[in-house]
């Protein structure tokens, strides 16, 4: 396979879950692959995995500074980039907003939002002018907590409902050089998306939750049955990614097996 043959490729947020398999199908795909991911133990873990064949930064999507030393590391090696996919990202717990404790709620959505939404933000304005020159494509993540509600706390989809807009108006402001796009999954196998340390909860991730029960409540809802891992999700970032998307930009496409399709969930 060669849908990315000859593309140098960033991934932020790669260091597991939907970050990781996105990588790994990157890499499969034919693209020198970069890898920029915050926690040190995760980044030992990608260097014993990829070796010297993927570029392993460890940074801060929200600092400035990290941002601009990754830029400077892809620059050093490839002298270009030609996509950016951001992936990096985290759950607000799903706490509903009556519940959460008042004086809470501020560092709540300054994590979140910081996290979710700034670091897409800068990531943007830092990789813009490599995107530019190469006219490649910048692919973020948003979520179907964007489209209905109980995807998530209000926080969380507030933060994803943001990025959404973002896309549109990234792809308005860096037309016609640069193809902006999004994808919004939704129940992924092994997420390890973790929850706000502001809540105490950012030692639980999504894949905490009892497979069985996950599965249970993702079948309830989903016209196509299977759970969808990280990987599978990896040949439709590749195509937004890739020089042979010639006719998307602006979009956010709605990989949520079926769940939206219908507007009463009870069959019955």
């Amino acid at each position: 396979m060669s849908l990315l043959k000859d593309h140098v490729v960033l991934v932020t947020g790669g260091g597991s879950g939907l970050g990781l398999g996105l990588a790994r199908h990157c890499l499969a795909e034919g693209a020198e692959v970069v890898i920029f991911e915050i926690s040190a133990d995760k980044v030992r873990a990608l260097r014993e995995e990829f070796g010297p064949d993927v570029l392993i930064v460890q940074g801060d999507v929200t600092s400035l500074a990290d941002l601009r030393a990754c830029r400077e590391a892809i620059t050093e090696r490839y002298g270009r980039l030609d996509a950016l996919i951001g992936a990096q990202g985290i759950f607000d717990g799903n706490v509903p907003i009556l519940e959460m404790p008042e004086e809470r709620l501020d560092a709540l959505f300054e994590e979140v939002m910081r996290v979710n939404v700034k670091g897409y933000l800068l990531s943007a304005r830092v990789f813009g002018e490599l995107l530019r020159a190469s006219q490649g494509a910048l692919v973020l993540t948003t979520s179907t907590a964007a489209y209905a509600a109980d995807g998530g706390g209000a926080v969380y989809s507030a933060s994803k409902g943001a990025i959404r807009s973002l896309v549109g108006q990234l792809a308005f402001e860096f037309a016609p050089l640069v193809r902006v796009n999004a994808v919004a999954p939704a129940g992924i196998a092994n997420s390890q998306l973790s929850g706000p340390r502001s809540l105490g909860l950012d030692a639980q991730k999504q894949s905490d939750i009892p497979q069985d029960a996950f599965l249970s409540m993702f079948r309830s809802l989903s016209l196509l049955q299977e759970l969808p891992t990280p990987e599978d999700h990896g040949p439709l970032y590749a195509f937004l990614a890739s020089r042979h998307n010639r006719i998307m930009t602006g979009q956010t496409v709605v990989a949520d097996q079926g769940l939206l399709n219908r507007a009463v969930l009870n069959r019955g």
